[in-house]
């Protein structure tokens, strides 16, 4: 507005008059510039090397304390409007002009930058190139969205990706967690990580990203109020860390969490992500309750498998045989848990011996045993999306069939889930037996083979393996962090 204001004033008057209103209004808008430069955060993010918005960072005022940092819950998060995927090529706009380079010696900051940029080019080169050769697993098939981004992403990923992660806070809410429950993928992530060599950084300077290592599962066990319902133990212990870090280093505060994660699979980790406002809205949380209708957003956010390991190992629980030896169509034993699987059990328990639909299996009848002999394994969502189902569908070889509206699975920005399961809404469960018997039998073989091929991406190993759960978690992480830019002040 005020440059509108000055242009129609310079058409008036004698030139003098006009240097003095140029003088006028010029002074001031450069001091404001030079404040607004000042006081807007150092992030920018855009969709995978798309245009980065200018408008949206500036619009979020940078705090300039702890309390103005975490006091208000309206401020809005950085806009990111693609998915890692689209490979368009970068805005040239948004690098600096090469006079500007010259001007200051290159932080680690920027050379960090730079050597993503450099990751950034080549994984959308790779799409039009032959694929990189490797010794242990090359990705290939329709069960990647595009096998040959996806590689190069990955030996770049283990090229130069760096985790921090804060030593503050003390066992058993921090730094802990189940290796052994239905949460166990929080525990093994959280132990393989502080454990890596290669990938965690001893050098905030040197990291990509910055690990909160809170165990919400934990914060449930010692700090919540058992049957309270109320959330504000665990808010206040989740805030009072992350204040501890934003004022014992200068990270947070930088890109106002946007490169900080946090990491849940108890069902209630985007409850404690409210205890802060950038928390959720800026940080990357990895969430086993990948619930879209719960605020998950998949551009920004992790979805993370939620895998019942009883023992602690895999062992014994992977493995299948073909179809032409699983003589039923589909299965689902579980009770009554949320409102899907009330209408499931309503419309097939019990009523046709090809849909082996139970709230119990009959006693002596083994679980794995029934996955093992079903085409089909029927994974509904409970009072929260994530289910320990889908993995377990996968590891016996079995075609997971989703059944929610809301809900993102895991490693969804590579993986394209439709060529090796079946995705049904909530309304077509009436409709569920011919749906599936639709499927033709070269189809759905086809459709096993890719369960087994994909298989090693859900696998559990200790140490971790190359292109395991861990190891695609990891990458995940990776693609979110190559979706913005983090700037010196």
């Amino acid at each position: 507005m005020g440059t509108r204001k000055w242009n129609c004033c310079a058409c008036c008057g004698s030139e003098a008059f006009s240097t003095m209103k140029l003088l006028f209004f010029m002074v001031p808008l450069i001091m404001v510039a030079a404040f607004a430069s000042v006081k807007s955060p150092n992030v920018c993010r855009w969709g995978f090397i798309a245009k980065c918005s200018a408008s949206s960072p500036s619009s979020t005022p940078h705090p300039s304390s702890l309390q103005t940092l975490h006091q208000s819950n309206e401020t809005e998060s950085f806009n990111v409007s693609k998915s890692w995927f689209n490979l368009a090529p970068m805005n040239e706009s948004s690098e600096p002009h090469p006079r500007q380079k010259k001007k200051r010696k290159l932080s680690l900051l920027d050379r960090t930058e730079n050597l993503l940029a450099q990751a950034r080019v080549a994984i959308r080169e790779a799409k039009t190139k032959n694929q990189t050769q490797d010794s242990d697993y090359v990705p290939i098939g329709p069960m990647y969205w595009n096998a040959k981004t996806f590689h190069r992403s990955y030996l770049e990923m283990e090229k130069q990706f760096k985790v921090f992660v804060y030593e503050e806070g003390d066992l058993p809410v921090f730094h802990n967690g189940p290796c052994k429950s239905i949460y166990s993928t929080e525990g093994n992530f959280m132990h393989a990580l502080e454990m890596n060599d290669h990938f965690r950084t001893k050098d905030p300077k040197k990291a990509h990203v910055f690990f909160l290592p809170f165990s919400v599962v934990m914060l449930v066990r010692f700090v919540y109020v058992k049957d309270s319902r109320h959330f504000g133990p665990i808010r206040r212990t989740v805030r009072e860390y992350v204040n501890l870090i934003a004022a014992r280093y200068p990270f947070w505060n930088r890109s106002l969490g946007a490169d900080h994660f946090m990491l849940a699979c108890h069902d209630w980790g985007p409850h404690v992500s409210k205890a802060l406002p950038y928390l959720r809205k800026n940080s990357i949380r990895v969430l086993c309750n990948a619930n879209t209708s719960e605020g998950f957003d998949p551009v920004k956010d992790v979805s993370f498998p939620e895998i019942n390991l009883q023992t602690g190992s895999i062992n014994g629980f992977v493995g299948g045989p073909p179809a032409s030896k699983r003589p039923v169509l589909a299965l689902f034993a579980g009770g009554v848990h949320g409102p899907i699987r009330t209408i499931l059990l309503e419309h097939w328990e019990n009523k046709d011996k090809d849909m082996q639909v139970h709230k119990y299996l009959p006693k002596g009848v083994s679980y794995y045993g029934m996955l093992r002999k079903s085409k089909f394994c029927l994974c509904p969502s409970g009072y929260e999306v994530a289910s320990p189902r889908l993995v377990e569908a996968i590891y016996t070889g079995c075609v997971p069939v989703l059944i929610s509206d809301h809900y993102v699975p895991p490693f969804s920005d590579v993986l394209n889930w439709k060529m090796f399961s079946v995705e049904v809404s909530v309304k077509d469960i009436p409709n569920l037996k011919n749906i599936l018997m639709s499927i033709s039998p070269r189809q759905y073989i086809r459709m096993q083979k890719r369960v087994g091929q994909i298989r090693r991406h859900f696998e559990v190993h200790s140490p971790p393996k190359r292109f395991d759960v861990f190891h695609m978690t990891l990458h995940s992480l990776w693609l979110r962090r190559l979706n913005f830019r983090v700037h010196d002040d």
